[in-house]
């Protein structure tokens, strides 16, 4: 029986990559997305199930898994990828976006987790592939909403491996680096208040160093083939960098104690 994935945030970057280079070995593909009209080129494609699924409201989470397994029969692998960065000084977020940076990331992926479990748990097998960030590991100035999401995005795939293997699951998390996706762009919820005159200097430093890292990213594609590689390879294996610099830049965390690194980072945002 053909193999089936299921996808959350698949109208663009690494979901939609991600879709086209499984659909493309063959597999059967459910691309999920907030708004399926814009799955227009992938509905186009052989195998390909383009349906509505919001993180956020659960309804549409137990209809989207619902309908993947009555058009073809099962999922194999879940692919959790919907998410965005915020970014900016705590003090001035509204706690609305905070809620909703933490809703979607982190309750979202959640919520889609416990909806497929059920049938992992039936079939006794499966495959979870969150998609974390090398923000996962390691942090940059005027992210604590943001990499809290993936740093606990890293603990909750790490204790939920224990859980799961007892009944054939796998837990694997892909960390990308800088990747050309929506990120730096419409999928960049940053706030700033320039009448506070203490943070503007680390946020001239962060926008810089944002803009200097983007500008080398990897094709969304390169991400896609570490979670071909991670869903195949049939190892134990958790944690999968995943171009745009991942590995460099957790070697050099891994490499170097807090003091070391905190300076490393104050240099390159100019702190």
């Amino acid at each position: 029986m053909t193999s089936t994935i299921l996808i959350t945030g698949a109208s663009s970057g690494i979901g939609k990559a991600t879709a086209e280079f499984f659909q493309a070995k063959g597999w059967n593909v459910v691309a999920t997305m907030r708004n399926p009209e814009a799955g227009a080129d992938l509905k186009a494609l052989d195998r390909v199930l383009v349906t509505r699924l919001d993180v956020t409201d659960p309804a549409s989470i137990e209809a989207a898994v619902s309908e993947a397994i009555a058009t073809f029969g099962q999922i194999d692998v879940l692919v959790n990828n919907a998410g965005y960065g915020a970014y900016g000084p705590l003090e001035v977020f509204p706690m609305d976006r905070i809620r909703r940076q933490f809703d979607t990331n982190v309750v979202g992926l959640l919520e889609v987790t416990k909806a497929v479990l059920p049938h992992f748990r039936a079939r006794k097998s499966g495959t979870i592939v969150n998609i974390s960030s090398v923000g996962g590991k390691i942090t940059m100035p005027l992210g604590a909403l943001y990499h809290g999401t993936k740093f606990a995005v890293e603990g909750i795939s790490e204790s939920l491996h224990y859980e799961l293997e007892a009944f054939g699951v796998k837990v694997k998390i892909i960390q990308p680096g800088a990747i050309e996706t929506d990120f730096a762009g419409r999928s960049f919820d940053f706030v700033n208040d320039e009448s506070i005159e203490e943070y503007q200097s680390t946020v001239k430093g962060v926008m810089a160093a944002v803009e200097s890292v983007f500008s080398q990213a990897s094709p969304a594609v390169d991400v896609a083939k570490v979670i071909w590689t991670a869903v195949t390879d049939g190892s134990d294996q958790m944690r999968y960098a995943a171009a745009g610099g991942s590995e460099a830049m957790l070697g050099q965390r891994a490499d170097l104690d807090d003091a070391d690194y905190f300076r490393s980072i104050k240099e390159q945002f100019g702190l």
